[in-house]
């Protein structure tokens, strides 16, 4: 483990040296490599890591079907945990790290490798458990599972924070135009000429049948353009605005080439 060379980490309103025992009772740990003991059944997994938070007898048993049966494993209990699929092992990995109920819960990759129905159930589980009062610190590579799930976002680099906010703070550090594809029944130069004059708008292009507007950020002209189009007698079929996502803030400032 490394050693704390600067700053402090302040847990439930205490300083956190790494070694206080009454604050790590309140924090689960979901590692992204499997923490299981392969050869015991997933009742006895869920079990031998209660018994380290200290649970006991009544409170003990009714922990561990609970947390068994959050992540759906419950019906599974009696099965060794080498004989489970990678996602069941991912659920089994999360029991063990939530039986104790924890506080704070920290989650570091907890659906790499995993089949759509296993990754929808852990999704949905952080999120219950989120709601049932825990605080979830997650890690993820995967930008779409971070803009579902998280409330506030940390963009890290090289080790170091280098955006932070709202997914709406950091979505705005990256976008400077909206961008708008209208199909329409049919596209003339002078249909794509008045658009061009609507205030806001940057560029307008078109591509069979297809009318693709570019416009400043903010510009709020959206009516404008659709008021422009209907004066021509022209249908609109379809229409896509185009968001910006997480993914294009993290590849805007990480950069987009391939890392080792």
């Amino acid at each position: 483990m490394q050693r704390q060379d600067k700053g402090q980490i302040i847990l439930f309103g205490k300083n956190f040296d790494g070694n206080d025992s009454s604050i790590k009772k309140d924090i689960g740990i979901v590692p992204q490599d499997l923490a299981l003991y392969l050869d015991l059944t997933c009742y006895e997994n869920v079990t031998f890591f209660a018994k380290l938070y200290g649970l006991k007898d009544g409170l003990l048993k009714s922990r561990v079907q609970e947390a068994l049966e959050f992540t759906g494993l419950w019906d599974r209990r009696k099965d060794l945990a080498k004989k489970l699929s990678g996602g069941m092992k991912r659920r089994l990995n999360i029991a063990c790290a939530i039986v104790h109920q924890p506080k704070l819960i920290i989650m570091d990759e907890p659906t790499v490798g995993i089949d759509p129905q296993s990754r929808n159930h852990i999704l949905q589980s952080v999120k219950e458990l989120n709601r049932k009062g825990s605080s979830i610190i997650y890690t993820s590579h995967y930008m779409e599972e971070v803009e579902e799930l998280c409330s506030r976002i940390a963009i890290m680099d090289h080790g170091k924070v280098i955006a932070q906010g709202t997914k709406e703070e950091l979505k705005t550090f990256v976008t400077v135009e909206e961008r708008i594809e209208i199909e329409l029944s049919s596209i003339n130069y002078t249909l794509v000429d008045n658009v061009k004059q609507v205030s806001g708008v940057k560029e307008c292009t078109f591509k069979d049948n297809k009318l693709m507007v570019v416009s400043e950020k903010n510009s709020k002209n959206l009516s404008r353009i659709i008021d422009c189009i209907a004066a021509t007698d022209v249908d609109i079929l379809s229409m896509n605005i185009e968001k910006p996502t997480l993914e294009t803030v993290f590849l805007t400032l990480t950069g987009r080439t391939l890392r080792d």
